[in-house]
């Protein structure tokens, strides 16, 4: 019999199911941006407790407080839910909707408003620790002149060094196998994805699932063969269910990734999708805003390669349309221009 002393299960708190909540969506948010896209759980800051850097304040997204938490997860669900019709570009469009109070024909249109007042960024608090040192090795002239025989052993004396180093131990990694990178050595171009999946972890080799594939049928795409470009990623090992690199995992890797662009010497690197490209440039912009626009990176020797951000192979694959498809085109169409 259940002991009756123990009476029903306590109920969380609204502050537990607040702070739940929060976590769903920043590992949702997190997720979604590798694929280049924004993830916005609301249309407004302010709901569910999560902080937007708000540059709109000419509206409020809900009358209650932020302190008064709904009593029960059903209820917060509910009014998020309702404060994200009230206020999408959607609900706007349909004045039959909402209120005529709420719409006043002084203003913008609905849908100058909605681009006007799209949210930036979902910031984490926790700041990135800052990169590892980065020292050039050799000077660039000694480091431009080795022979392909010089570069395979500096690759090979650099792996050993991470073996020996194993930064990943810090890592939460069910990894097999250390993927390290592959291809010409001399190439002119870089590819640079994020981290290995599942597959790359059987086989130790980078990209050679599903959007391994697509990349090499991209990189045929221009003409060029897969042996003839140098594929990495920023981790060298696969982070738990493939999800998204931590800006930690990331920054622990950095120098490792700097030495292997330093031993190719490419003239373009391609960066595919967001974490191989805030890393490399630092920034914190959108794929969208970043792809399909030069940047570069001075190598601590002074050598300066050219940038090319675009999508991610996964996020084509994800989002298969002649849109896409024709922006990740141009993309690798100028870096092939550009490193000839």
């Amino acid at each position: 019999m259940p002991d009756p002393d123990l009476g029903p299960p306590t109920p969380p708190s609204p502050a537990e199911t607040l702070a739940r909540l929060k976590a769903v969506v920043l590992q949702s948010a997190q997720t979604s941006r590798l694929f280049g896209v924004d993830f916005i759980p609301v249309y407004r800051s302010g709901v569910l407790g999560v902080s937007f850097a708000e540059s709109v304040t000419d509206e409020v997204v809900s009358d209650q407080p932020l302190a008064q938490a709904p009593a029960s997860p059903e209820t917060l669900l509910k009014n998020s839910a309702a404060n994200a019709r009230a206020t999408t570009p959607r609900a706007a469009a349909h004045p039959s909707a909402a209120s005529h109070d709420a719409l006043p024909t002084s203003r913008p249109t609905a849908a100058k408003r909605a681009k006007d007042q799209q949210p930036p960024l979902l910031t984490v608090e926790i700041p990135a620790p800052p990169r590892a040192e980065w020292n050039a090795t050799v000077p660039a002239a000694v480091a431009a002149a080795r022979t392909p025989e010089q570069r395979a052993e500096s690759m090979a004396a650099l792996l050993a060094k991470y073996e020996s180093d194993a930064p990943h131990k810090a890592f939460d990694t069910p990894h097999t196998t250390i993927v390290w990178g592959e291809g010409d050595l001399n190439a002119k171009i870089m590819f640079i994805g994020e981290a290995p999946g599942e597959e790359e972890d059987k086989s130790g080799r980078p990209f050679v699932g599903r959007a391994g594939a697509l990349l090499t049928k991209m990189i045929a795409a221009i003409n060029i063969n897969r042996s003839d470009v140098y594929i990495a990623n920023v981790l060298k090992v696969r982070p738990p269910n493939n999800r998204t690199p931590t800006p930690a995992e990331s920054n622990i890797s950095a120098p490792y990734l700097y030495e292997q662009i330093a031993i190719v010497g490419p003239r373009v690197i391609v960066t595919l999708g967001l974490p191989a490209t805030r890393l490399l440039l630092q920034t914190q912009e959108t794929m969208g805003q970043y792809r399909g626009t030069w940047a570069a990176i001075t190598l601590p020797d002074g050598r300066v390669i050219s940038v090319m951000p675009t999508y991610h192979p996964s996020y084509v694959l994800r989002t298969y349309t002649d849109e896409v498809r024709a922006k990740v085109w141009a993309d690798l169409k100028l870096a092939l221009t550009k490193a000839q």
